[in-house]
């Protein structure tokens, strides 16, 4: 099993949705309970606080990100920390924030939403694509796991209550053709699929929250390798780096009982290691 180190020592109590940013070489990621968008300028950490609990991003430009928040999708000026909203996501339920979310091979966004205390049922999974915001998949509870695979006829996403991850395949637009299938069932070994990220010869790494790891499985769903962490609750991966061979993987403190986190040091922390496989560019998110 790989190991992973501490990339930055950021305590994040609900860290999420590392951003590898092609074009800037830089890493984005945020804390979703503290509403803040975090990132690495050389070794300076920067915070860039946001106007509600902000979760998952794509890239726009070299200048611009694209942010999904708990009532509304936003755009982000890096330079200046300006954000604007450019549409509603259940902003009418209270209930409710987003979750995990990734760019789709034509330029879409993929966003889940989920209750902020896990309610059961209160989750959907939507698209926005050209100013347009679809539901996708309803009630389901904990949102997750959303990628493509490189061939980009395939999503993936899971519901992390279930321990169930689904294959959905999509048409040459992006969106979902035919109804999903399972790729694999966590269900019965007490595992629970968080984020996850393709890598470029169609392997799934997913973030297993409680599992102390990232694991790796093949186009078939078979278990392949893993990824250790210093962190009980990892909760997405990303690749980077010049080359894209190195994995970043984003952790929380929530859930970690108080008496625990001082035998927990690496909780909440950003973790990487140098895998030597490559991963996907992440696409580009397209505006109209």
């Amino acid at each position: 099993m790989i190991a992973a180190r501490i990339y930055d020592e950021t305590v994040c109590r609900l860290g999420e949705g590392p951003l590898w940013h092609p074009e800037r070489e830089q890493l984005f990621w945020f804390d979703i309970l503290e509403s803040t968008l975090l990132t690495r300028e050389g070794d300076e950490t920067r915070r860039l606080p946001a106007p509600e609990m902000v979760s998952a991003a794509g890239w726009v430009d070299r200048d611009t990100l694209f942010v999904a928040g708990e009532t509304g999708i936003w755009r982000l000026d890096i330079p200046s920390c300006r954000f604007d909203r450019l549409a509603e996501l259940e902003a009418d339920n209270p209930v409710t924030r987003s979750n995990d979310g990734r760019a789709d091979p034509v330029g879409g966004f993929w966003i889940g939403t989920m209750g902020k205390q896990a309610e059961p049922g209160a989750g959907a999974i939507y698209r926005y694509f050209r100013g347009e915001i679809r539901k996708l998949f309803q009630d389901l509870t904990i949102p997750n796991t959303i990628c493509f695979s490189p061939d980009g006829l395939t999503a993936y996403f899971a519901d992390t209550h279930l321990g169930v991850v689904w294959r959905q395949p999509i048409d040459r637009a992006g969106w979902p053709s035919g109804k999903p299938e399972v790729f694999a069932d966590f269900s019965g070994v007490g595992l629970a699929p968080d984020g996850a990220v393709c890598d470029a010869e169609g392997n799934l790494w997913i973030a297993q929250w409680g599992a102390w790891r990232v694991a790796c499985h093949g186009p078939d769903g078979s278990f392949r390798r893993a990824l250790s962490c210093g962190a009980a609750h990892t909760t997405c991966p990303a690749f980077g780096g010049p080359d894209l061979t190195r994995m970043f993987v984003t952790s929380a403190t929530q859930g970690v009982p108080v008496e625990s986190l001082a035998n927990q040091p690496g909780a909440g922390r950003t973790w990487v290691a140098d895998l030597g496989v490559a991963g996907q560019p992440e696409h580009r998110v397209v505006l109209p």
